[in-house]
């Protein structure tokens, strides 16, 4: 599938990925379930939006959700800065168990950056759920990821939310940059 200038190739099937998701959500109704309040879940936008659709579609229990924007890519590559275009309410955090959904952790700078605001609004606790961790471009090696979907090679992936450019978020499966 050509985006832009770029040729992509099958990756990770819709059938593969659900099932994933449907795994971890039973992980996360075993934990949070037991709760006396519905855990809010935080979904990282614009990537994880089809990711938060489907946890909040497969979750037993009562939750909510709110949203942040947080930005790092230029084209095909992390730029290195992270810049915050929606923010999150504070007092909507404070004293809740949160469980952060991101669609994929490369270098994690992007999560790195935004743990501490994150601690500084006070959770009872926090969860991160990434689909997609790229071992081999991680820079950030104590990120406290709880739970991953697929650990992948370093090559930029699209679909399910993930983008070249604006284009190619809304396929089902994730496809991957042809060698």
């Amino acid at each position: 599938m050509l985006i832009h200038d770029k040729n992509f190739v099958p990756f990770l099937s819709q059938a593969a990925i659900q099932t994933r998701i449907d795994e971890v959500c039973t992980a996360l109704a075993k934990t949070y379930s037991q709760m006396a309040e519905p855990p809010l879940f935080v979904a990282i936008l614009n990537g994880s939006f089809m990711l938060a659709a489907d946890v909040m579609r497969r979750m037993p229990m009562p939750c909510e959700i709110a949203f942040i924007k947080l930005q790092s890519y230029s084209g095909t590559a992390s730029t290195g800065k992270v810049t915050t275009a929606i923010g999150l309410d504070a007092e909507k955090v404070r004293g809740r168990d949160v469980i952060l959904l991101e669609d994929i952790v490369d270098t994690g700078n992007t999560l790195a950056s935004f743990l501490p605001t994150l601690a500084a609004m006070q959770p009872r606790s926090r969860c991160i759920f990434t689909l997609l961790l790229k071992p081999e471009a991680l820079q950030q090696p104590d990120l406290p990821l709880d739970y991953v979907g697929f650990e992948v090679e370093n090559k930029f992936l699209i679909g399910y939310g993930l983008d070249y450019d604006g284009l190619g978020r809304q396929y089902m499966d994730i496809y991957q940059l042809e060698s």
